[in-house]
């Protein structure tokens, strides 16, 4: 007998006793660790962003504009990458030029250009991460990992979650999903951290208030738990 036979022999010794794909999961385990008002839900969010080594910022829907373009203009953008979806008063306070996402764009297209400014799905707060779906605020994976500088734009306190069970709640699974914790980053053997091997080398994060809903927006699935219930 191989070793395949025999690894496939005690995984069908194992679901012996399973009936049919429709046998449900226990799914007892906690959703969130602590319970936290909205404020604090989104504090943790900026704290473990900045721990991550991500640039946070604060903004209200009315200073998103500037806060955006005085962002942009830090870099020293001259093109940054636009999802077709993305709000156009969002990058009325910026020179730089507007490079529309293509699927006809090449890697090296995208690598000459300087930031991209997008949306997000979701932000979860115990974990410091963002999460890409793909949606049209947000574009195609590639133009938020080839170019050196992202600009991602949260929602708050509508697009932040405490935990990943929630956020996972809220996502579709056939989408294509990029969790982003920080910039890119890796470490050699010796511990050596280098940042942008394979992503942005920069992700600035803009919590906006005073915004629209998700329902609002558009964006639906994004504005409650499976439960029903609202972020608390």
């Amino acid at each position: 007998m191989s070793s395949r036979e025999r690894i496939l022999g005690r995984v069908r010794r194992a679901l012996a006793d399973v009936h049919g794909e429709d046998t449900p999961v226990e799914r007892a385990y906690l959703r969130e660790h602590g319970a936290r008002s909205v404020e604090e839900t989104v504090e943790l969010l900026a704290e473990n962003l900045a721990d991550y080594r991500a640039v946070v910022h604060r903004s209200t829907e009315g200073e998103l504009a500037a806060v955006i373009g005085r962002l942009l203009a830090e870099r020293g953008s001259k093109q940054v990458v636009v999802p077709s979806g993305l709000e156009q008063g969002w990058l009325a306070a910026t020179d730089a030029e507007q490079v529309t996402d293509r699927a006809e764009s090449t890697p090296y297209e995208l690598d000459r250009i300087g930031s991209v400014v997008t949306g997000c799905a979701v932000a979860v707060a115990e974990t410091g991460t963002i999460v890409l779906d793909g949606a049209p605020d947000q574009g195609r994976r590639r133009i938020t990992l080839v170019p050196d500088h992202h600009i991602c734009v949260v929602r708050v306190p509508d697009q932040v979650v405490s935990s990943v069970p929630q956020a996972l709640g809220r996502l579709d699974p056939t989408r294509p999903l990029t969790w982003i914790s920080g910039p890119s980053a890796t470490s050699d053997i010796e511990l050596d951290r280098v940042e942008g091997v394979h992503g942005p080398r920069t992700l600035e994060v803009v919590l906006v208030t005073g915004g629209r809903t998700s329902a609002e927006a558009g964006e639906g699935a994004g504005a409650r738990d499976p439960d029903g219930s609202r972020l608390t």
